[in-house]
């Protein structure tokens, strides 16, 4: 059963996508969970459609995110290690 703020969330999903949109939605997410042929991609493409819209981003795109941090993270470390010359 859902609670109040998932339902909260589905109701401000479906405003943003608008009634036909939602409505498009659920019935590809229903005939995928169904195993229709066919159906997997438009519904994998209309997710990551909504997934956008909800400013998530994929896997790939986070673990990018990590390893730039990662290198960044690395480089102050070196720069703060770094001895000054004596000039």
């Amino acid at each position: 059963m859902a609670g109040p703020a998932r339902n909260g969330r589905l109701a401000d999903l479906a405003q943003r996508l608008g009634r036909d949109e939602a409505r498009a939605l659920a019935d590809e997410l229903g005939a995928l969970w169904r195993g229709e042929a066919g159906v997997g991609h438009r519904a994998a493409a209309r997710l990551e459609t909504v997934f956008r819209e909800l400013g998530l981003v994929t896997r790939s795109e986070l673990e990018e995110a990590e390893l730039k941090i990662a290198q960044l993270e690395h480089r102050l470390r070196l720069l703060e290690n770094r001895v000054p010359r004596a000039g």
